[in-house]
Parts: structure tokens; sequence; C-alpha cells
């Protein structure tokens, strides 16, 4: 259990799963006070992540998270132990036993993908203040451009939903851009907008301004450029806000000044 639990915590429920290889796992839902952190945010402590299939993603200074592909990497065993399963006689010994070996590795699988998101979400949500991600359809993108295996194997959703608790839990912040925003597509030197960029090109010339740019490299900077427009407009309202309850609290109690004396 990676957290305690103290006198003053309230035991709402538990649910008790039985997983398809025997094992069994309690789920605590637990109700207490906890005092929200506040920190100071350094807009220049930030990163963009630009969703990269091959990689999980690329950030805006061009590192990968160089993702272990554990799915793909199972795929041959996997393969060879289902064949054995399907050749087996339904309601026999040898059959149970040979499902719950494909259920394990199936298993190794999704708990190689859970350690390696929650270690890198983790080193993310302490090392920077704001992180900048797009708000893609995952669904959509496996169906309508054949990435379904590469989406489940990626674990982007996850590794997004995981990011995004431990940055709130830390008081630090997640910010999601716009899915149509054309990230890829536009220069992020002078802001041409390139339309003819093709899913498959992985590098562009800017005809405008003739730099080059790597494909995941630029949306990852044009990210991060937009998630911090962003902030900082949200910011600038806040204080504007407060700036305009200042001054109307002030005004008021000038003008009840008069009829007090």
């Amino acid at each position: 259990m990676s957290k305690l639990i103290l006198d003053n915590y309230k035991i709402k429920s538990v649910t008790v799963t039985k997983t398809s290889t025997g094992k069994y796992y309690a789920s605590l839902i637990l109700e207490y006070e906890e005092e929200s952190k506040h920190v100071e945010l350094d807009p220049n402590n930030s990163i963009g992540l630009d969703m990269d299939m091959k990689n999980l993603f690329t950030d805006d200074q061009g590192n990968k998270a160089a993702y272990p592909k554990f799915y793909r990497r199972s795929q041959e065993k996997l393969a060879r132990k289902q064949r054995q399963l399907s050749k087996m006689q339904k309601g026999s010994k040898n059959r149970q036993k040979q499902r719950i070996k494909v259920a394990k590795i199936y298993e190794k699988i999704a708990n190689q993908r859970k350690d390696f998101l929650h270690k890198l979400s983790k080193d993310i949500a302490d090392t920077y203040d704001i992180v900048v991600i797009e708000d893609l359809d995952l669904q959509t993108m496996s169906q309508s451009l054949n990435l379904g295996k590469s989406v489940y194997d990626n674990g982007w959703g996850m590794f997004t939903g995981m990011l995004e608790y431990k940055l709130e839990d830390r008081g630090k912040k997640l910010i999601k851009i716009d899915r149509w925003f054309p990230s890829s597509k536009t220069c992020n030197v002078c802001g041409y907008k390139y339309d003819s960029l093709a899913l498959t090109d992985r590098s562009w010339e800017c005809p405008q301004c003739h730099t080059i740019h790597d494909r995941d490299v630029n949306a990852a900077v044009n990210i991060i450029n937009e998630g911090l427009r962003i902030y900082s407009e949200s910011t600038n309202r806040r204080a504007d806000g407060v700036s305009s309850l200042i001054l109307a609290g002030t005004n008021t109690a000038l003008s009840e000044k008069p009829s007090q004396y």
C-alpha cells in the first residue's frame, strides 16, 4: 500500500476483485481532509509533450520517452500460447491451465506498462511546474487511422491520467490544448501553416522561413507555446478580477466616509 491509513481516515467502501489469473485485490475508497497545496508556478519550468506512437512522447527539447513496447515484445510468445489454447478441448483441465498461462502474459504486460508509466509520470510531476499536452481523442485515432494496436500498447491515455492527478496532488498544473490546434503543421519560428504536411512526413521545410523541422519536436514546441499562452491569459484574467474587487471595495469605502462624519 502506497498510502498509510491514518486514524482520521474514514473507509467508505471496499471492493474485492478476482483477476483472470486467480489473484484477489481489495480496492478501498477513503475519505479524509487534506489541505490544498499552493505552489508558485514558474512558467519557465514547463514542458510540452507531443504524443509519439513509437516512443510515447517527444518533448519540446527533442527528448523521447523511449517506451519499451511491452505488448509488441510479447506478441510472439502470446500468439504461440494462444494457438496452443485453441487446439485444446473445451472444458478440459489442460485448457484451463493453458488459459491461465495466457492470462498471466496479459497480466505481466499490463503490470510492466503501469510500472513504467507510474515512474515516468512521477519524474515529470516532480520536475516541472506546468505540463502541456494535446487533448486527443484516442478512440477515434485508433479506429480511423488503423492504430488500434499501437494506441493500446502505447498507454498514452493511462499516462496522461497519472500525470494529471500527480501534478494536482503537488499543486502543479496540467494544461490540455485543443485537439484541433495545428501543432504539427505550424512552423514554430515564423508561424506559417503548412497544410500539405502528410502523416507520413517525419520532417519538413517551412516554405516561408526555410527552417527544417522534425515533425514531433516542432509539434511539442508549438504545444508548450500555446499552453503557456493559455496559462498567461488565465492568470491575467484572475489578476484583473482581483484588482477589480479591490478597486470596488476601495470605492465603496470612500463613498461611505462622508456619511460617517
